[in-house]
């Protein structure tokens, strides 16, 4: 009975794993949605860097942003900017877009799986708000 009273703690550990895995996936998986719903092939999420520049394409920010994103502490405010973008190109607002700024992860599996419409690039002339109302015939 001695030995049942042991643990080496690899089940805590073994857990923690399997939810960390499952996370990871489950954000992945949220991830293409959001790029096919943007109207990009979903397996442009998945890959390194590339992601990113895709992602500038998005939210109509140019592509050479990406380097900005390597650059510390200007990446942080290249990633708020970019994170209203985003919001703005679903058609969400401001607190939207803090929700992606602070809670991301959450946010992105909001955004992926909800309701969310992309609207086109927030970034691009002329922005990418809905028109109010469509225009009457005349």
């Amino acid at each position: 009975m001695e030995f049942l009273a042991q643990s080496d703690g690899n089940g805590g550990s073994a857990i923690l794993w399997l939810l960390y895995v499952a996370w990871v996936v489950l954000y992945l998986v949220a991830g293409w949605v959001v790029y096919t719903k943007a109207g990009e092939a979903g397996w442009k999420s998945l890959i390194p860097i590339y992601n990113w520049y895709v992602l500038m394409k998005i939210v109509g920010r140019p592509g050479w942003w990406l380097i900005l994103l390597l650059i510390p502490f200007v990446n942080f405010v290249i990633w708020i900017i970019v994170s209203i973008d985003l919001a703005k190109s679903f058609g969400k607002g401001t607190g939207f877009a803090l929700g992606l700024i602070f809670l991301a992860p959450i946010f992105y599996l909001i955004l992926a799986f909800g309701p969310a419409q992309y609207m086109g690039p927030a970034a691009a002339p002329g922005g990418s708000a809905p028109p109010a109302m469509p225009p009457a015939p005349a």
